[in-house]
């Protein structure tokens, strides 16, 4: 807790509140924080005397029920192997510490298409009505909303380690849609439940994630690439080592030139499968280091999805 207000303490905004739209995790943290602070509980027990309870969601919370610990799926990364399962700290519960189930949410999209009396049916739709422009869409209270064909559909993904979840609601047509999924894939479930939305949104066809063979390199080799890398205005990613072992984790850059606090995205191993050539065992991602002759980085390429982003090196 110390630690979120000493951020903020010293924090400066890049640019005026309301100014532009920028989605924050954070800010998501602080709301739910500030909202249960206000209330004078902690987070969990104010959306569970508030949401959870009134509306009959027995199965969602942040602390596991004796059922929910027998029926909680494993988790998967993108590469299908089992992962552990994510605890955010308690002040950042309100980005995403609740788990629950497809019938809990489901339960929650019928008080918002009006099938299930509540009297948070005004908030509900305050949420839907209070917009700004984000990009090609509107954003609602909690909801991106979008216009196909003339329709409004809102819809809100979201992910942690080795899952992933949407939800979405017509509130003209009064159908809504919740896709779980316990895989962390890069494409994650959103083209399944915009397409069970809409039609005529089309599938995705990915690509399957490459094979990939670790190599064992000279571990000095390592010390040329450890380094922060400029990947785009906002993303510094930072390259350490430990023994020979390479990591890598992504930063968001600050004012002044800093590169501060972590995008929400863990620490994950590098592995080697060539002299330059690494790959993560957590994502379908690869990572390219472009050298000098005395063999330093002077850069590098993140390869995802079919795209290249290339990173500067910072002095």
């Amino acid at each position: 807790m110390d630690g979120l207000y000493q951020f903020l303490a010293s924090y400066s905004l890049l640019g005026g509140p309301g100014s532009e739209f920028e989605y924050s995790n954070l800010g998501a943290a602080l709301l739910g924080h500030l909202l249960a602070y206000r209330a004078g509980t902690d987070y969990e027990s104010l959306v569970r005397n508030r949401i959870t309870q009134p509306l009959g969601m027995p199965d969602t919370g942040i602390a596991l029920s004796s059922s929910m610990k027998h029926r909680i799926a494993t988790g998967h990364n993108a590469m299908l192997a089992p992962v552990a399962n994510s605890d955010l700290p308690t002040p950042l519960a309100g980005a995403g510490a609740l788990r629950s189930s497809a019938n809990d949410m489901l339960t929650l999209l019928e008080a918002f298409l009006g099938y299930k009396e509540s009297p948070l049916a005004p908030a509900m739709q305050a949420m839907f009505d209070t917009r700004c422009r984000a990009g090609q869409t509107d954003m609602g209270l909690g909801w991106f909303i979008y216009s196909p064909d003339g329709r409004e559909i809102a819809v809100h993904n979201g992910g942690t380690g080795g899952f992933r979840s949407y939800a979405g609601y017509d509130q003209k047509e009064r159908i809504g849609v919740v896709v779980l999924s316990n895989a962390s894939t890069l494409i994650g479930v959103d083209d399944i439940g915009i397409h069970l939305l809409n039609p005529k949104a089309p599938l995705a066809n990915p690509e399957p994630p490459a094979e990939h063979t670790e190599i064992h390199i000279d571990p000095k080799l390592l010390d040329n690439y450890i380094g922060r890398y400029q990947v785009t205005p906002q993303l510094v990613l930072e390259i350490t080592r430990d023994g020979d072992r390479l990591f890598a984790q992504g930063f968001a850059q600050l004012p002044q030139n800093r590169a501060g606090d972590p995008t929400g995205l863990p620490k994950f191993e590098l592995c080697a499968e060539g002299e330059n050539k690494f790959f993560a065992t957590v994502t379908d991602l690869q990572t390219t280091f472009e050298t000098a002759p005395d063999g330093r980085a002077t850069g590098l390429i993140l390869h995802k999805a079919g795209r290249d982003m290339p990173g500067v090196r910072l002095s």
